[in-house]
């Protein structure tokens, strides 16, 4: 228990609050010491009683509201004599209490220890078991030491006030904020609506089939596939009438997977080795949940989610259960640990406020099927007491990634005035749709969007982008259980060329390997972020490669729209090699009569090698494009996806800054365009740096496109070089960032494009 005490240790000390640690500690201690209950109680210093603060195997609903006097049970006894109390048949036990007695039993075990500091009882920890159970001293001083951790945790939340607000939160009393990350944009006011997962795969026990059962576990499995497929096309067919065609695209996706014969010969191959269905359905899901999550891009890492819901849903038909329906009244927020896009759809959309998530982004496809029903989204919360929300009002705010439960008075009338301005803000940025992003001084900016999915073109047109800076290629490899042929391929590229036509569209070679493995091509590394991946792995694999750029040249045939761009180069013999191997796909397509010109071909700077090497680089290619995601996170050293180091990634650090004018000076030396792709292109404030930087275009996400556009119309070029210059001589990304929102706001938009509002 040693190593287990450790580890929890260091993580409630790890913890960024109070809250989490309690969270971090009752999970920890109900798997380490596999019993069926685990809660921490508080002292509320106003009454004198003992609230149930956290907990795992008992009942949400609890949390806030089971408040126990000294004295009263026997936590209260525990209370009392300010020591352990370790009954084998709490039941017997004179001072029991009934309050947590369970459907289907009472529990028995339990184990009490009181949280000591300065002679003062602070709380209690608690474990509990169904069956008899007499805990053993190994157990007692394990839970001993976690509670003097918590003692010191809690004396020191005393001194700040944070016991307090943290008691008040968790029992009603008083309004509380939470926060995470903007999935969709805009402001919505209703009341909670929790919704679950249909079944909980993790939890899954083993069990053996007998021989002559298993043909019958495989056809109980064919038909939950088949019934889950049934409830995808319906949910469809419910959407038809609130979303266009291309976007209804994103259930094909979970039609596919259903389809692949991956997810479902995997799982028919663990049946015949004599497995039941719902665990062999349980390892098959986790090895493809994990080959996602391996994933460093982050729209790709959010297909893990829709796998897991997936099987869920598969589990629950397997279980003899249906998924359960939403009924509920309008404006509703739909809240869960991980709301997937089936919750959406099963909710009318004139009922539909708001979607807050504990888990996911805003590539996940609940996000973007939020953003295209125009439904405010906050997505990865982290902490979301699911448990205490339902049928809470909250307000969402779907720009700042915040959400306020219970909201006063004074700050619900806020929000309605910010609604009032929003959909003033709407008007605005819809009157821009057909201006160009250009300076009052008269310099214009292309904009272009970044894209992976045949279902954002309709909302990349209608946010009036110039052309698409980034299609993600890879997108049709790791959705299949097998290498796409060239002609499935072309039949894609095509797709979006055309749609797109005749403004440009760079479609970026496969950028897989690594931190992306392919589901049927897996790579093992060490250290995927600086492995094998991008154009690495192509050019090891002229086979796959070349197959790609014919497909790409073939689809480019009479469009004349078409670019390609190069991922992860490091060296110029990078180039001088793919330059061949394009020579070679054109004569090849040549010979088999089909005459395609060769399009223009760029690179992404995102190594600070290439960064030094810019001259070479450009001499050899037709156009630039800086990745500002991977060059911010390798010039820092800083996994902008580490929790412990993500707050010292900023793509307006001073090197990056100094790289991205180092690659424009260089390229323009050349006569060769530079564009930025990064995340940095759609931060309004940045792209004012950008464009005194003398970048020639910007690509980014469809939600941000409008805002960049209204702060590039509202500030001169030559107030843009001014801020520039001053940046140059600043030595902090923070004090970079509070320069460039001042003079947002001085331009009388910073409150609006800045913040979101």
């Amino acid at each position: 228990m040693l190593d287990v005490l450790r580890r929890i240790i260091q993580q409630v000390n790890a913890a960024r609050d109070l809250s989490q640690a309690l969270q971090i500690v009752v999970h920890a201690v109900r798997d380490a010491m596999r019993v069926d209950a685990a809660s921490v109680y508080f002292l509320d210093a106003d009454t004198g009683r003992y609230v149930l603060m956290a907990q795992e195997g008992l009942s949400d609903e609890m949390v806030g509201r089971l408040r126990i006097a000294p004295g009263e049970g026997l936590v209260g006894l525990v209370v009392e004599r300010a020591e352990p109390v370790n009954v084998e048949d709490a039941p017997s036990h004179p001072r029991y209490r009934h309050t947590l007695q369970r459907e289907n039993g009472e529990f028995h075990g339990f184990l009490g220890i009181p949280i000591i500091q300065h002679r003062r009882v602070l709380g209690v920890l608690v474990v509990r078991q169904v069956a008899q159970r007499r805990f053993s001293e190994t157990d007692e001083a394990f839970l001993l030491t976690l509670a003097a951790q918590l003692a010191g945790a809690i004396t020191q939340a005393e001194a700040t006030g944070g016991i307090s607000r943290l008691i008040e939160e968790v029992s009603g009393r008083v309004p509380f904020m939470l926060r995470g990350r903007p999935g969709s944009p805009g402001v919505a006011i209703g009341r909670a609506h929790v919704v679950f997962a249909p079944a909980n795969l993790e939890r899954v026990p083993e069990r053996k089939v007998e021989p002559e059962a298993v043909e019958a576990e495989v056809a109980a499995f064919r038909e939950a596939v088949d019934a889950v497929r049934g409830d995808i096309q319906r949910m469809a067919r419910r959407m038809e009438d609130v979303l266009p065609a291309e976007e209804l695209a994103l259930f094909d996706v979970f039609s596919m997977m259903l389809g692949s014969d991956t997810l479902v010969d995997e799982t028919i191959a663990r049946i015949r080795e004599g497995r039941w269905a719902p665990a062999a359905l349980r390892d098959t899901i986790a090895e493809h949940v994990r080959l996602f999550e391996a994933m460093e891009d982050p729209y790709l890492r959010e297909r893990a989610s829709d796998i897991r819901d997936l099987g869920r849903r598969i589990l629950a038909y397997l279980q003899a259960r249906h998924p359960p329906r939403i009924e509920i009244e309008g404006p509703v927020i739909l809240v869960g640990e991980e709301v997937a896009a089936f919750h959406l759809a099963e909710v009318p959309r004139e009922r539909l406020g708001a979607v807050v998530s504990a888990r996911g982004s805003g590539t996940s496809h609940v996000a973007i099927l939020a953003r295209a029903l125009g439904v405010p989204a906050v997505m990865g919360v982290e902490d979301l007491p699911v448990g205490q929300l339902q049928g809470q009002e909250l307000i969402v705010d779907g720009y700042e990634g915040r959400i306020f439960v219970k909201p006063s008075d004074a700050l619900r009338q806020e929000f309605d005035r910010l609604r009032g301005e929003e959909r003033e803000l709407a008007a605005g940025l819809e009157s821009l749709h057909d201006l160009p992003a250009e300076t009052p001084d008269g310099v214009r900016m292309p904009l272009y969007v970044n894209t992976g999915l045949l279902s954002d073109i309709t909302p990349s047109l209608e946010s009036g982008a110039e052309g698409v800076g980034l299609y993600r290629t890879e997108v049709p490899f790791l959705v299949r259980e097998h290498f796409p042929g060239e002609d499935e391929q072309v039949r894609i590229y095509r797709h979006v060329l055309e749609g797109f036509a005749p403004r440009p569209v760079i479609l970026r070679t496969l950028d897989v390997g690594g931190d992306k493995p392919l589901p049927y091509f897996p790579i093992q590394e060490d250290n995927p972020f600086l492995g094998w991946r991008g154009i690495r792995l192509t050019l090891d694999h002229p086979e796959i490669f070349l197959t790609q750029l014919r497909a790409i040249l073939r689809a480019g045939q009479g469009l004349d729209n078409l670019q390609l761009m190069l991922p992860m180069i490091t060296e110029v013999a990078e180039v001088e090699e793919t330059a061949r191997l394009l020579r070679r796909a054109t004569d090849e397509l040549l010979e088999d009569g089909i005459e395609v010109p060769v399009p223009p071909m760029g690179v992404m700077i995102e190594v600070p090698a290439a960064v030094y090497q810019i001259d070479a680089i450009a001499r050899r290619v037709d156009f630039v494009s800086i990745g500002t995601n991977d060059l911010t996170q390798y010039l820092l050293a800083v996994d902008r996806n580490n929790a412990q180091v993500a707050e010292l990634y900023d793509g307006l650090h001073p090197a990056v800054i100094e790289a991205i004018l180092q690659v424009v000076e260089g390229a323009h030396r050349h006569g060769r365009p530079v564009g930025v792709c990064g995340e940095l292109a759609g931060d309004p404030a940045a792209a004012i740096l950008l464009l005194a930087a003398g970048v020639d275009s910007l690509s980014m996400s469809v939600a941000s496109l409008p805002r960049v556009k209204w702060a590039i119309r509202s500030l001169p070029f030559a107030e843009a070089r001014r801020l520039l210059d001053e940046a140059r001589g600043l030595q902090d990304a923070r004090a970079i960032r509070r320069l460039l929102n001042e003079a947002l706001d001085r331009a009388g938009v910073g409150g609006l494009i800045r913040a979101g509002k």
